[in-house]
């Protein structure tokens, strides 16, 4: 099942709950829902995401806002693993990019995140793709990710080199993560919003100035 805008979210698709638990999704109607989507390999989520979302759970959980994470695998599958994001979450121990970026910046504290999770964080569930990187699964990578590719803007040089770099992604895909997938993400950190209804309001890539607003807003309606 496919993620659409103004329809019911579907249930995200969970290998394990690795710091606390959170209910279905259908169970937790009447509270708006920001789900941040993370991997343990990405800089980006710890210096920007996380401790925004850590900033909105503080500033809305008594209003109605339940905010988890969950940490996803689409790419660096031997840093992004479920025994990595538990050292994480248990030490504070970073792995790959992260660690070697935000050591050089001074941003750790004894090599280590100078500041805890407070939400639940499950593992995204994978399952081992057999697939190979053919003609149409390379078309339909890309169209996912750029649904205008065919529509005059890009010149022939540029869209090889985006079919190349499809490639590339396709023939290193050992998994398949389901939850990125279903909610058709484009990277991470993403953002997953959820009305008090169920149903599925926004989905962003990359830092949104908007979605405190967004927030806002959600949690006003039927109020």
């Amino acid at each position: 099942m496919s993620a659409i805008i103004g329809m019911p979210a579907p249930q995200p698709e969970i290998e394990c709950w690795v710091q606390g638990h959170e209910p279905n999704l259908n169970e937790l109607t009447g509270q708006v829902i920001l789900i941040e989507v993370i991997q343990v390999n990405c800089t980006g989520c710890f210096i920007v995401a996380l401790p925004d979302a850590i900033r909105l759970h503080e500033a809305y959980e008594s209003q109605g806002l339940k905010v988890f994470a969950i940490a996803t695998a689409f790419e660096n599958f031997e840093h992004n693993t479920l025994n990595n994001l538990k050292r994480l979450l248990q030490h504070g121990e970073l792995q790959g990019d992260p660690l070697a970026q935000l050591s050089d910046a001074d941003f750790l504290e004894d090599n280590k995140l100078p500041y805890s999770i407070p939400f639940s964080v499950a593992m995204d569930k994978l399952i081992k793709n057999d697939a190979d990187a053919t003609e149409p699964a390379i078309e339909q990578f890309i169209l996912s990710q750029i649904p205008d590719f065919h529509q005059g803007q890009f010149t022939d040089s540029r869209k090889q080199e985006i079919h190349q770099r499809a490639k590339t992604h396709l023939d290193a895909k050992i998994y398949n993560a389901l939850t990125f997938e279903m909610y058709k993400l484009q990277g991470t950190p993403s953002n997953i919003l959820i009305d008090k209804k169920g149903k599925l309001r926004q989905v962003s890539f990359g830092a949104d100035d908007n979605l405190e607003r967004q927030i806002q807003s959600l949690l006003d309606e039927d109020r």
